[in-house]
């Protein structure tokens, strides 16, 4: 009979995390990219990192912090995962992952947590790993300055606002997601096309990355510039800098319901590999 048992994993368990969540780059990179960066530390991941053991192998993850996320996580696991976050109540602000163990945790915990704000449960998973052969991508699209934080904020929050339902300044007013936004600014992994008035007409950034996949987010068109073309090849843009600097394999996920943001990624050669569910409290 197969032991089995669920726990929380502590910083000397970094490499065999790790070495789950290298089953799946493309689709852990989000989760991936955080444990590189923190390890297993609860205080500087920003959530625990749950796993579950199968005689004494461990073969799945959860991580529970602003988000929960089943990682390779099948029926078993999410049981256990399930049960875990009914005992310690809802923290998080949503729940994303694979759809398929995504699903099985909501119907798990909906009892409990629910009615949630919005489930979005097909969520297309895409990737490409080449530039577009007949997309030229967008010269003007840049990297942005650390200078430049006033102007893309407003940017950032008006895609987080439509994308999400809710604003990101709400609660601490904005402490946490404009720390987010300079980090990544810092990093050199947030990239805008700028009109003669200096705002954004297009912006997109490179979220999560580790050496095998990034994770491409935060796509936004000024509605001023909507359907003029900006889309594909500023997509096109942010594309090369990610296969050229950061990983060989850039990927997205993105809602069923948004055809014209589909239309425009499978325009640049990004392709369908598989599909996220999201969770919004």
């Amino acid at each position: 009979m197969t032991q089995t048992t669920s726990r929380v994993l502590e910083p000397s368990d970094l490499d065999a995390a790790l070495a789950v969540l290298d089953r799946e780059p493309v689709a852990n990179a989000f989760v991936t990219s955080r444990v590189q960066i923190a390890g297993l530390d609860p205080w500087r991941l920003g959530g625990e990192m749950w796993g579950w053991y199968e005689d004494g192998i461990l073969t799945s993850l959860c991580y529970a912090g602003a988000n929960l996320v089943p990682i390779c996580a099948g029926p078993r696991a999410v049981r256990a995962f399930a049960d875990r976050a009914r005992r310690a109540g809802r923290r998080c602000s949503s729940i994303v992952g694979p759809s398929d163990a995504t699903s099985d945790l909501w119907r798990l915990l909906e009892p409990q947590w629910g009615p949630a704000r919005e489930v979005r449960r097909h969520q297309p998973l895409m990737v490409a790993d080449r530039l577009p052969a007949d997309v030229t991508p967008d010269p003007y699209v840049r990297r942005v300055r650390k200078d430049e934080m006033e102007t893309i904020m407003p940017a950032c929050v008006a895609m987080f606002t439509e994308e999400v339902g809710i604003s990101p300044l709400a609660g601490d007013g904005g402490l946490l997601y404009q720390a987010r936004v300079a980090e990544l600014v810092g990093s050199g992994r947030a990239f805008a096309r700028f009109d003669a008035d200096g705002k954004v007409a297009f912006k997109a950034e490179i979220g999560a990355a580790t050496d095998r996949a990034c994770q491409i987010q935060g796509v936004w068109v000024a509605p001023e510039y909507r359907g003029t073309g900006l889309a594909a090849p500023g997509m096109a843009a942010v594309l090369r800098y990610a296969l050229a600097d950061v990983a060989p394999v850039a990927s997205l996920y993105v809602n069923d319901f948004n055809t014209a943001a589909r239309r425009t990624y499978t325009r640049v050669g990004f392709q369908e590999v598989g599909a996220f569910m999201s969770v919004l409290f």
